[in-house]
């Protein structure tokens, strides 16, 4: 049986080699222009955004978003476009200068009850209609504290799209 040896100093190297670059899990993928996670969410910045069909002004508008503040879903990047998706998956690329990092969510269940603490039995703090547009905050493995019009929350992030099954958020 044949045994591997390593010189010394090969090895020293092979470990820096090995240490000094970021570990990116297989799974991630990442954006050709921004290195950022695809699918990542974001919100719209504007009051209004067209959906084309291809990454560029000579290309069809085939959905307008109107609403401020919507989280939309990117899945895809191309130069300064981004295509994205709604919670219904209607969508088409946006020129990137109509979106925002800043994260909000959709209440995707009728009439949830916010609570005071990340637990079922907690008091209710408020209520959030379906539809409702919404800031989020923190994100605990099944709850994430969301805010809107100086009302804020719990609630579970079953009830909500514009967040991770995953995603943990301080």
């Amino acid at each position: 049986m044949a045994t591997l040896k390593i010189k010394p100093l090969l090895a020293g190297v092979m470990a820096v080699v090995l240490f000094s670059f970021p570990v990116v899990s297989a799974e991630t993928k990442r954006g050709a222009v921004t290195n950022l996670p695809v699918p990542r969410f974001v919100s719209m910045k504007a009051k209004e955004g067209n959906a084309r069909r291809g990454p560029g002004l000579t290309y069809r508008i085939d959905w307008v978003f109107q609403h401020t503040n919507m989280p939309l879903l990117i899945t895809a990047e191309f130069g300064h476009w981004r295509r994205v998706q709604d919670k219904d998956g209607q969508g088409g690329w946006m020129h990137y200068a109509l979106l925002s990092g800043v994260r909000t969510v959709i209440v995707n269940k009728p009439d949830i009850t916010l609570r005071i603490k990340p637990n079922l039995q907690a008091a209710p703090a408020a209520y959030a209609q379906e539809g409702a547009i919404v800031s989020l905050k923190e994100c605990l493995p099944d709850w994430c504290s969301i805010a809107s019009k100086g009302r804020k929350g719990w609630a579970l992030k079953t009830d909500l799209w514009g967040v991770g099954a995953k995603e943990l958020r301080d």
